[in-house]
């Protein structure tokens, strides 16, 4: 016997797809499903009236209880999506108000049984029901499937051009609908974005036990990029900025991946709140190619934000924070940023410019005027500092290997350290900085907030002349790296490696303004610790920075689930000359917390120094987002 079947008989709705009823089993066909309202029912095809040899169920009233047996299901390939589906699984434990009802779950599941058995292949199956009366117990149940799949059906002839699905691979409905899917997919990621695939035609021939699949593909012409139309009610950039934001270029092979990756840049931009890509044929190119122009529909988001935030620590003390932003205060992706901060230790009232995006994808360009006043155990600054700055940005959607940050810097500030004789504040110097920083880094890591694998190197340069009791030059440089090695296949066990130092050379430290001096200590450095506060420090024990410095760490980390603890080794010291020796390190050892969330993870880690001295604290709490390194 052969049937015809329907590649729309299949329904894939958080569960497996199951085929139509198509082919005749070895005993006859169940009554019908009852009308009732339960998501399963999509999943079934009309089943023909037969007489069942299940124990003969009334329509008495009488409550009971039922147990199901899952022996012999437990040995099925779809157990799990069975026990998802079954009503006797769902209200087992339950009272069930009569016979009936249990009759009416037993037909049910035994038509879920025929139809997940079908979609496996299994077109020949036998399901054989007992529901039997325990010993003693006559208001209990126990109901029993026994299960015969009968032989493996599989394709005997496939015509199905790009179909991933093979002579001699099982007629399963879930391989075929992704296989479908799959090439539903493809197509227009290898440059064909108006294919058309048809609805596959399977007949299965119950004879011999084979199916043949028949699939219409017509792909239409290949495409390549286009013009881009940008519309919308009020977009917040047109079609020459929308192009920057393309990997690729006026003329290349259409890929729907690059549609893909253009939708997420344009929504990363935080001006964009819908983004709806179209494809729309164009002009007829040469070999029977077409032009492909992108539609692009864009709504916006709000591009103005206020943001306050309120704060206290024991190292900082009160800290009250605000900014406003204009996210395309110049067009396109101009942000105006303006910021004020009162603290305990630090005041500031910046104004910051960036513009994303500039001439180039993933490109920023900015500057920053900031009034400043900072009141810490190292040193006191107040003063003027005016910055720009040109760079590749990385961020967590696209997480870059190479980036790179470079731009001027002037600084006008009047600063004094701790150095002075005990009980008498130093007098303040004048310091005029003019410096170039430069940094490059190299990120080979898998995750920006949550590494488990690869290695990260990080560089450091910045030139500068002070101009504070006569001119002179010097240099401070910083070199980092840091590596992850996971200890098991699933990522969940990961050691964490460290190791930074750095050096500030051509002058001597008095002559150093204290801001731009080496300092160690705090949660981003050695834990355990106060920030700043290792290294060189005075007769009060207040830091006086230094030329030099090093820090190392090695951290264990263990994830189970959204949570996970780590274990932990930090070490550091700066130094007065500008080459460390690395000796006299200090050490802090302690654990920490982390519970991932989408964003990253967060993290809390609690810290102690090792050979405490007068004055240190005996623990040193720090949280905030991310791993430590």
């Amino acid at each position: 016997m052969r049937v015809r079947l329907s590649i729309l008989a299949l329904a894939l709705s958080g569960t497996p797809g199951v085929w139509a009823q198509e082919s005749t089993p070895r005993r006859t066909p169940l009554p019908p499903i009852p009308e009732i309202e339960a998501d399963w029912r999509s999943l079934f095809g009309e089943l023909e009236e037969e007489d069942e040899d299940v124990e003969a169920l009334t329509a008495d009233a009488a409550p009971l209880r039922y147990q199901l047996s899952r022996a012999s299901l437990s040995q099925l390939p779809f157990a799990a999506e069975f026990r998802d589906l079954s009503l006797l699984a769902a209200g087992e434990g339950d009272v069930v108000p009569s016979l009936a009802e249990l009759n009416r779950r037993v037909r049910v599941d035994r038509g879920v049984l025929m139809q997940l058995l079908r979609a496996e292949g299994y077109y020949d199956p036998l399901v054989d029901v007992r529901v039997t009366i325990p010993e003693g117990e006559p208001n209990r149940r126990s109901v029993v499937f026994e299960v015969d799949t009968g032989p493996l059906y599989r394709f005997g002839e496939v015509d199905a051009q790009g179909l991933d699905i093979a002579e001699g691979d099982p007629v399963q409905a879930e391989e075929v609908l992704a296989a479908v899917t799959e090439l539903n997919l493809r197509l227009p990621r290898e440059g064909y974005p108006f294919a058309e695939v048809a609805e596959p035609e399977i007949v299965i021939d119950h004879e011999t036990r084979l199916a043949s699949m028949d699939l219409a593909v017509d792909p239409g012409p290949r495409g390549r990029f286009g013009d881009i139309i940008v519309s919308g009610d009020d977009p917040p950039f047109g079609a020459r900025h929308v192009a920057r934001l393309t990997r690729f270029k006026r003329g290349d092979v259409y890929n729907a991946e690059e549609i893909d990756d253009l939708r997420r840049a344009l929504i990363a931009t935080g001006l964009v709140g819908s983004a709806d890509i179209t494809p729309v044929r164009g002009d007829t190119l040469p070999e029977g190619e077409t032009e492909v122009e992108l539609n692009v529909a864009l709504s916006p988001s709000p591009p103005r934000t206020l943001a306050a935030q309120i704060a206290f620590d024991t190292e900082d003390g009160f800290r009250i924070e605000g900014s406003w932003q204009h996210r395309n205060f110049v067009r396109p992706e101009g942000a105006l940023t303006g910021s004020l901060v009162v603290g305990t230790q630090e005041r500031l009232a910046a104004i910051d410019f960036v513009r994303s995006n500039y001439k180039a994808r993933d490109v920023a360009i900015g500057g920053r005027i900031a009034a400043f006043q900072q009141d810490r155990d190292a040193f006191y600054s107040r003063g003027f500092a005016l910055s720009g700055f040109y760079e590749r940005e990385t961020n967590l959607i696209w997480q870059k290997r190479w980036t790179y940050r470079l731009g001027p810097e002037l600084v006008l500030a009047q600063e004094r350290d701790r150095s002075a004789i005990v009980g008498v504040p130093a007098a303040l110097r004048t310091y005029y900085i003019a410096a170039f920083p430069a940094q490059l880094s190299f990120d080979a890591s898998n995750d920006l907030l949550n590494p488990t694998e690869g290695v990260r190197l990080l560089g450091r340069l910045s030139p500068e002349v002070s101009f504070e009791g006569g001119s002179f030059f010097y240099s401070r440089a910083e070199v980092a790296a840091s590596t992850y090695l996971p200890l098991t296949e699933d990522d969940s066990t990961v050691i964490a490696l460290r190791g930074l130092v750095g050096s500030i050379l051509g002058s001597n430290r008095r002559n150093i303004a204290p801001s731009r001096r080496f300092y160690a200590g705090g949660g981003a450095s050695v834990r355990g610790y106060g920030f700043q506060n290792v290294g060189p420090s005075d007769a009060d024990r207040d830091p006086l920075g230094g030329r030099s410095k090093v820090e190392a760490s090695i951290e264990g980390r263990y994830r189970f689930g959204d949570l996970g603890a780590v274990a932990f080794v930090d070490a550091g010291q700066v130094y007065t000359g500008a080459a460390p020796t690395f000796d006299s390190l200090r050490y802090g050892i302690g654990i920490g917390a982390r519970y991932f969330t989408r964003f990253g993870p967060v993290r809390a880690d609690i810290a102690t120094p090792i050979n405490r001295r007068p004055g240190e604290a005996r623990v040193a709490v720090y949280v905030s987002i991310g791993q430590a390194f």
